[in-house]
Order: C-alpha cells, then sequence, then structure tokens
C-alpha cells in the first residue's frame, strides 16, 4: 500500500482541531445542538483517522522501524499525559475514574498485542 502521509496529516490536524474545539477554552460558544454536531465529526474523523493508521503497511524494514518508533513514542506520549494527570488529580484529591481507565486499558492493549505478536508471528 502506498503511502500518504499528506493525507494522514490533514485527517490528524482536523480530528486535533475538532478535539480543541470540544474544549472552548475561550467559552465563546457551544450550544448544545452544535456540541452535539461537533462530537460527532469527532467521531466520525477518528474513525477515518483509525483506518488510515490500520491500513498503513511497512514496505520493507526500514518502514517497520518509523512505524515501530511512532507508535512507541505516541503510546508513551500518552500514558505520560495520563499519569500526570493522574498524579495531579491525586494532589488535588480528584482522581477521574477516566484517566486511570484510560490507562489501563493502554497497558493492558500493549501487553496482549505483544503477547499475540509473540504467538503468531
Amino acid at each position: 500500500m502506498k503511502s500518504n502521509t499528506s493525507r494522514d496529516v490533514i485527517v490528524a490536524a482536523i480530528l486535533c482541531v475538532l478535539f480543541f474545539i470540544i474544549l472552548n477554552p475561550l467559552h465563546l460558544w457551544m450550544p448544545t445542538m452544535v456540541h452535539m454536531m461537533v462530537l460527532a465529526f469527532c467521531v466520525a474523523t477518528f474513525g477515518v483517522y483509525a483506518a488510515f493508521v490500520l491500513r498503513e503497511e511497512a514496505r520493507d524494514e526500514r518502514d517497520g522501524v518509523h512505524r515501530m518508533r511512532g507508535g512507541r513514542a505516541a503510546y508513551l506520549s500518552g500514558a505520560t499525559i495520563l499519569v500526570v494527570g493522574i498524579i495531579y488529580q491525586g494532589v488535588t484529591d480528584t482522581v477521574d475514574a477516566w484517566l486511570v481507565a484510560a490507562l489501563v486499558c493502554m497497558i493492558i492493549a500493549k501487553i496482549a498485542s505483544h503477547w499475540y505478536s509473540d504467538r503468531h508471528y
């Protein structure tokens, strides 16, 4: 499969902008209907992004190494953000269960995929 980096970057950028819009940092808008539409666009855009990620294939060893390093960097940065959030909320005595659940799911998925790959590849 031919790599199309610009398409992937555009979809990822749209996804990031949509999630930033949901945060509404300046509290400028967010009527209920608009909020629901933005959430729907986020889900749809994430589905498109996930499809691109799942369909990518390494053409040679170098591509495989790039995918491995990219996946490792994404996993570690996501886990780091979740750990920082858990520590921050732990200090303020308001630990959100979603942060812990997301971190546990990431760890379980990493272990399960590693175990599956060892057994089947």
